[in-house]
């Protein structure tokens, strides 16, 4: 069973840094081929941060947070990374884990995705 788990999460000012984990348990994150972070504020739909397809060496980022953000994944410990710096109170969301069985050829929808943690908080103040 498929389990992702995300931590790491919490509430800083603007401009400062966050590192988020994910740990994939019932699925190595070499063969899962793409993985990636996607975030929820209230009222909005789920939007893609960051993926990582592993077996293609690629990785993909979403406009507001390209140069801010880094996906990283560490397959010895199952684990995906994303660190967050330059934090604005626009990056205020939900941040979930996802992950799929095929390639990313670019920064899927949500819809794309099978796997998902529970989420976790992140809160930007001004």
């Amino acid at each position: 069973q498929v389990q992702l788990v995300e931590s790491g999460g919490g509430s800083v000012q603007a401009g400062g840094s966050l590192r988020l984990s994910c740990a994939a348990s019932g699925y190595s994150t070499t063969s899962s081929i793409c993985m990636g972070w996607f975030r929820q504020a209230p009222g909005k739909e789920r939007e893609g941060v960051a993926l990582i397809d592993a077996r293609r060496s690629a990785i993909f980022y979403g406009d507001s947070v390209r140069g801010r953000f880094t996906i990283s994944q560490d397959p010895a410990k199952n684990k995906v990374y994303l660190q967050m710096n330059g934090l604005k109170p626009e990056d205020t969301a939900m941040y979930y884990c996802a992950a799929r069985g095929n390639s990313c050829y670019t920064l899927l929808a949500a819809a794309y995705f099978g796997y998902w943690g529970q989420g976790i908080q992140v809160t930007v103040s001004s």
